[in-house]
């Protein structure tokens, strides 16, 4: 159960984090306007608070585990929301940090 809430944060912390940075690129270098830029700010605070319900109480931990969905979510998002097709060498990064993750946040610790 606490991986599973672990994971489920991540997701929501990658949404709010990675759906806030589009809104403000959309609203500035596509001049969507200020209502995606606000959307996109309040959605950045909220990615804020998402992480402080980790289950592990290390900040270091979970921002460096964080930085590993963050890579593979930005991909992901790039490719649901803009087209983006990533190539081989990108899919495999992402696998290679999506493993740090787990390394970082799931390892036995004695």
């Amino acid at each position: 159960m606490t991986i599973a809430r672990s994971l489920l944060l991540f997701a929501l912390a990658a949404v709010a984090e990675i759906g806030g940075a589009w809104l403000v690129w959309q609203g500035v270098r596509e001049q969507r306007g200020l209502l995606w830029i606000a959307a996109g700010v309040a959605a950045l605070g909220a990615y804020g608070f998402v992480a402080t319900f980790q289950p592990d109480a290390n900040f270091g931990r979970v921002l460096a585990a964080y930085g590993g969905v963050f890579i593979a979510g930005s991909l992901l998002w790039g490719m649901l929301a803009d087209g983006f097709r990533p190539d081989r060498w990108d899919l495999i990064g992402a696998g290679v940090c999506l493993a740090g993750v787990a390394l970082i946040m799931y390892a036995p610790r004695g």
